[in-house]
């Protein structure tokens, strides 16, 4: 089924205007979210403000918005002046330079989308897909939409392009600030951790791979007691303590080791079985009264 457009606009730089389609990337079905509920009634609970200092309640119609300038001192704006200082949305994604696709962090990707050509856009569309394979650069361009302005890097991907949010630099920390000490590597210890590397390392990232199985606990709990059944917690296995870093090392390639040798029987045993079925098929298409080797068939005297 083909993906349904959010929203319509244009990709521009210089005098080229691509008419385009905006795709949402991503599916907003990762968290599973509970209600809260009153433990005796099971009737779902409604939220409300209280005033702590007159300990009243105040409604959505008395309540403003205000920016805290000091410790306990506000200043209060309306929905019109709210409304004044919020980026108009515009149609128009204005490239402003081309840079290469390394240069880009990937600390600073936020939310993506998928983009589209839209009617009379799919020539200029695919060029621009095509020329910045071709020079391996990425677009930054300005993007605004929901009253904000957001700094968008555009790529390409398959004959399409995904427009990916990024984080303004104030709102990315240094690294720096994490403290990670000093630490003296030996050259023995930095062979072993290259094997283990070597031994779990592929040329391709496969995202089908994986599932999140903290949200597929969740779901198959969920259905559980839905049917009326207990969920209970499985017991934590007991997990090694190694403190030697040269140990850890080695106990990590051995037991790598000891998954490849239990998958290698498997394997041999799936193709053993495959190659008897095809034997079986073999056999069974052969012609009636065809002569079969070993003495097959014979009667008995």
């Amino acid at each position: 089924m083909a993906a349904r457009s959010i929203g319509t606009g244009t990709l521009s730089f210089g005098m080229v205007s691509i008419p385009i389609r905006t795709y949402s990337a991503g599916e907003s079905s990762a968290a599973v979210s509970f209600n809260l509920l009153d433990g005796k009634t099971k009737s779902r609970l409604k939220q409300q403000y209280i005033n702590p200092t007159t300990n009243e309640i105040v409604s959505r119609e008395q309540m403003v918005k205000g920016y805290e300038f000091a410790k306990d001192q506000y200043v209060t704006f309306s929905e019109d002046e709210l409304k004044a200082m919020a980026q108009e949305a515009q149609k128009a994604i204005e490239i402003t330079e081309f840079v290469p696709a390394s240069s880009v962090d990937p600390v600073y990707y936020d939310k993506p989308y998928y983009l589209g050509p839209d009617k009379g856009g799919e020539k200029a569309f695919r060029l621009l897909n095509e020329a910045m394979k071709k020079s391996g650069r990425v677009a930054l361009a300005k993007w605004a939409a929901r009253g904000k302005q957001y700094l968008v890097m555009i790529r390409p991907k398959e004959n399409g392009l995904v427009m990916q949010q990024l984080l303004y630099s104030d709102e990315v920390k240094p690294i720096s600030e994490v403290p990670v000490g000093d630490a003296d590597i030996k050259e023995p210890e930095l062979k072993l951790a290259m094997q283990l590397i070597d031994q779990i390392a592929s040329d391709e990232f496969h995202p089908e791979h994986y599932e999140d199985e903290v949200r597929k606990r969740y779901h198959e709990a969920i259905q559980k007691k839905v049917e009326g059944q207990e969920v209970t917690a499985a017991p934590e296995a007991p997990r090694a303590q190694i403190i030697d870093l040269m140990e850890a090392l080695k106990a990590s390639l051995a037991s790598k080791g000891r998954a490849a040798a239990a998958e290698a029987p498997a394997e041999a045993e799936a193709d053993a079985e495959a190659a008897t079925g095809t034997e079986g098929r073999k056999r069974s298409m052969r012609a009636p009264g065809a002569r079969r080797d070993s003495g097959e068939g014979k009667s008995k005297r």
